[in-house]
């Protein structure tokens, strides 16, 4: 994937507003950088007009490129953390996978070229993928990634990927591989378009982590030429290539002295007429659970441990899952921050060699989750004493939460066996049967936790890949509000927490609704806290709650952000 910098033309998009769905706020403006995708055709062409080997000798020189690909993206995982950390290691993978080599070498023994069986055997891949939907469907940009930079290493050419810019620049591209976009640099991306994906996809959760204004699912973003200064409002998903310089200056510096402004607060998130809100942190391993524990927040929301096993391929026993999980429990435990930690989350687009089932139809509606201990129950034993173990060495308070329940009979399973080590017990709702059920779950548990990404696309019945479905697939869709709203009308009854935990959490305007419906606390990438706080900060609870009153209302999601906006505009 190159850079590609190109004199602009003149284009009918140039007098174009485009938009997009918003996924990290705020304003950019600078020359557009094109990113053009695909290896060179001189350098295929060299390639394929030289004698082609034979079938063992061209799967020798697959399996060397794989492995160089693979050690790419484990070498890039190293140096990341978090979210960008664990799809970099699912696409390292990927590129080792046997089952994607095997279609290669069938392809290779029935007298294919090896860029035609390569090609051949990754769109066998991506068929599969996309048929199945959901996350599994995300994971065909990975795949045609890295096809990408096999073809790249077998023609002999640096792997494709996001180069030197010559300015800061608005990254523009149809969509971004995981690698690229945990790869990018805020200080030279000023802001980052895509013409496809949702607000849930790897590159948007990656931009969110690195602070970087991003809109996805911009329709007709690749016609901007390279060189043409765009205005990004990543707050109302707007790409504007009209605005004059000099408006789009004085938007950016305002811009700016909000955000210095946001990076003084401190914390902790209260309204202005003292409701106090918590706010937490999603973290993956222990550096991420270093770096959050420095940020104003008052513990975590969400570990997600299936991201300390992503290029395991035998189950770690319970000593050493202890050790793991204390070293991400130590950094709260000093000052009694708690955290709540999720059981393994394995399946769908986060395969785990030692716990997920091979060859399902359908992952993303398979054996995942919790569900994974139907079929190996002494797996969810082995984490679950590995988790109490850890919370007895750090003191760390630790409440466990279980991923894709569905039923009031796995919430009670769960939670006697939570509560048998001596831990507060918990579980997500994710599955809508768990929202329609969350009274009857509390009966049973001491709190419940949204992710609204899954939420969010079971609700909506969407692909939370495909660009022409993220409307559906926004957090703001009325019907999904409306869920979170009853789960946390729930919660008060109860008078237990009910917490969210997805990518909603993060946007400061969607925070202010999902308080007023009742929300007790929000859980996000820790560069997200800042904004969030300082705009739950500015406005009263009554705020909040006619916040959520107008967003249930809207017709649509756009219309939800811009009544939700007018009401915080309103009542300041």
């Amino acid at each position: 994937m190159n850079v590609a910098m190109v004199t602009p033309t003149l284009s009918a998009v140039e007098g174009t507003p485009l938009h997009g769905t918003p996924v990290v706020p705020g304003v950019a403006y600078g020359p557009v950088v094109q990113v053009a995708q695909e290896v060179s055709a001189a350098a295929i062409e060299k390639y394929a007009a030289v004698r082609a080997p034979d079938a063992d000798h061209a799967l020798e020189e697959y399996d060397a490129a794989s492995a160089a690909v693979a050690d790419g993206f484990a070498a890039k995982a190293a140096r990341a953390s978090g979210a960008a950390a664990a799809v970099l290691t699912a696409s390292a993978g990927l590129a080792r996978d046997k089952g994607l080599r095997q279609a290669v070498a069938t392809r290779l023994g029935s007298g294919e070229s090896l860029l035609a069986a390569v090609h051949d055997g990754i769109a066998q891949f991506v068929d599969v993928f996309t048929a199945m939907g959901g996350l599994m469907a995300e994971r065909a940009t990975d795949l045609r990634d890295i096809e990408r930079r096999l073809v790249a290493r077998l023609v002999g050419e640096p792997e494709p990927g996001v180069v030197g810019f010559e300015e800061p620049s608005v990254l523009v591209a149809a969509d971004l591989a995981p690698a690229d976009a945990a790869g990018l640099d805020p200080e030279q991306v000023l802001g980052l378009v895509t013409e496809r994906g949702g607000a849930t996809s790897h590159t948007a959760i990656i931009a969110r982590q690195l602070g970087i204004p991003c809109v996805v699912g911009v329709a007709g973003a690749t016609a901007l030429p390279s060189g043409l200064a765009v205005l990004v409002d990543a707050a109302a998903g707007l790409v504007d290539p009209t605005v004059d310089a000099g408006d789009a200056g004085a938007r950016v510096a305002a811009d700016r002295e909000a955000r210095a402004a946001i990076e003084q607060w401190t914390g902790p998130a209260t309204t202005t007429d003292g409701v106090r809100v918590k706010l937490l942190a999603n973290v993956g391993d222990a550096e991420s659970a270093r770096a959050a524990a420095a940020a104003p927040v008052e513990g975590v929301g969400l570990f997600r441990t299936e991201l300390c096993f992503l290029d395991r391929r035998d189950e770690p026993s319970v000593d050493e899952q202890a050790a793991l999980y204390a070293d991400a429990l130590r950094p709260f435990a000093a000052d009694g921050r708690p955290v709540v930690v999720r059981t393994l989350d394995a399946g769908s687009d986060k395969p785990i060699a030692f716990a997920t089932l091979d060859e399902e139809e359908n992952p993303a509606l398979g054996v995942r989750g919790l569900r994974l201990a139907e079929h190996n129950p002494a797996l969810l034993e082995r984490q679950l004493d590995g988790i109490a173990a850890a919370a007895r060495e750090t003191g760390a308070e630790t409440w466990v939460m279980a991923p894709m329940v569905a039923t009031v009979a796995e919430a009670a399973g769960f939670a006697a066996q939570v509560r048998e080590r001596g831990l507060r017990a918990g579980v997500m709702i994710e599955v809508p049967s768990a929202a329609i059920l969350a009274e009857r779950l509390l009966a049973e548990v001491d709190f419940l936790s949204i992710g609204t990404n899954d939420l969010t696309q079971y609700v909506m019945a969407a692909d939370r890949l495909a660009s022409d479905l993220a409307h559906l697939t926004d957090p703001w869709q009325p019907a999904v509000l409306q869920l979170v709203a009853a789960t946390a009308a729930a919660g008060r009854a109860a008078g237990k927490p009910v917490g969210v935990c997805g990518e909603a959490a993060a946007d400061p305007l969607l925070a202010v609704a999902l308080i007023g419906m009742g929300i007790t606390s929000l859980s996000m990438a820790p560069a997200a806290v800042r904004p969030v706080g300082a705009q739950l900060s500015a406005v009263s609870f009554a705020a909040c709650e006619e916040a959520a009153r107008v967003a249930m209302g809207a017709a649509d999601p756009a219309a939800g952000r811009q009544a939700v906006r007018d009401v915080v505009t309103a009542r300041r």
